[in-house]
């Protein structure tokens, strides 16, 4: 922790030095670092915040779950004081929200931040986040759907690694359950294969990967929920492009929207830097009603195939029980005739 925290000092004593240069632009602070911030592992007794940055839980079963999974992995809870809050659809007012994510990234008895669930909101509080008090502190910080705004947010302002994967309410089975304590407690770079059913199926039915343009990219690993992340376009929360290996997700939304958001990122000036892209699962994405609809096949194929990247879809990424622990900011390898994403170093000191 020492040493992040002199990392974090010299970097803002390189960044005042700037602003007084003749010539030389800074535009944020919290944008450009030397290399990412990798956060301690997790460890045995350890100490994981819950907090619900996002929609409200309306019933005090979800609350028991996520107490039992985080004991179960043999570690101590804390709980935001803000975690029953409810403001209409939202856990509790944006500032309150903010506060819980600042105040405990601030407490120093506290290993890990974890949310309870995703929904909607969380680009509501991205503009209150302490991002000096983040990067001062870095600490594991995991979710995925909604909380896509926060991991993205956070990586972009501090360069601290994030992590989409498992919210507590999760379904913890062995698949989800290997690849988070892999790479969170073990600090292991694993390869990420869908599960494989040769063994016992004569084809391959579910978890299918599907090449879209063959060939293996090394690149940082950015992205999330497709709808979230492009609500951010345009606002000065999501990393640079340059290089990354962008993996989207979706659920219940029509085709014709999925379409929408991809042209965004074409047009946004997105996708023509990456060097990879993976397509996790779109659950529930279904046409729309009236004269007919593209398939999502053809929508992704339209938008990618194009860009000339290696580029797969149908990875374990999103509204599934089984899903990789992705670490936002890390190095990584895919191959996309292989369907496989590689971490080129571990994502935890």
């Amino acid at each position: 922790m020492i040493g992040n925290r002199r990392h974090f000092l010299s970097l803002l004593g390189v960044a005042s030095l700037a602003t007084t240069l003749p010539g030389y632009a800074v535009l944020d602070t919290f944008s450009v670092h030397e290399k990412a911030i990798k956060p301690p592992r997790l460890r045995p007794g350890h100490t994981v915040a819950l907090i619900s940055p996002s929609g409200a839980i309306y019933e005090s079963e979800p609350y028991a779950i996520a107490t039992e999974v985080l004991e179960a992995l043999g570690l101590n809870v804390k709980y935001s004081p803000h975690l029953h809050d409810r403001y209409g659809h939202l856990a509790g007012k944006d500032e309150d929200r903010a506060r819980e994510i600042n105040s405990m990234f601030a407490d120093d008895s506290v290993n890990a931040i974890m949310c309870i669930r995703g929904g909607s909101g969380a680009a509501r509080i991205v503009d209150l986040l302490d991002y000096h008090t983040i990067a001062a502190n870095p600490k594991i910080f995991i979710g995925y759907s909604d909380i896509t705004a926060l991991l993205l947010a956070i990586y972009a302002k501090t360069n601290l690694i994030t992590f989409h994967g498992p919210v507590a309410t999760s379904e913890w089975n062995g698949f989800s359950l290997d690849y988070f304590k892999s790479i969170l407690f073990e600090g292991a770079a694993p390869q990420m294969l869908n599960p494989d059913k040769a063994d016992t199926d004569l084809v391959q039915v579910e978890d299918r990967i599907r090449t879209i343009t063959s060939g293996k990219a090394t690149g940082i690993l950015a992205g999330g929920n497709l709808s979230v992340l492009c609500g951010l376009i345009g606002s000065g929360y999501l990393p640079d492009w340059k290089g990354k290996i962008l993996f989207l997700e979706e659920i219940g939304e029509k085709i014709y929207a999925i379409d929408r958001w991809m042209s965004q990122l074409k047009l946004a000036g997105v996708l023509e830097q990456l060097s990879g892209f993976v397509l996790g699962k779109c659950t529930d994405c279904e046409p729309g009603t009236g004269y007919g609809s593209l398939t999502l096949e053809e929508v992704i194929n339209d938008h990618i195939r194009p860009l000339g990247i290696p580029a797969y879809s149908g990875a374990m990424i999103g509204h599934i029980s089984k899903k990789f622990t992705l670490p936002v900011g890390l190095r990584a390898q895919i191959d996309a005739d292989k369907g496989s994403i590689q971490l080129l170093e571990p994502a935890v000191e």
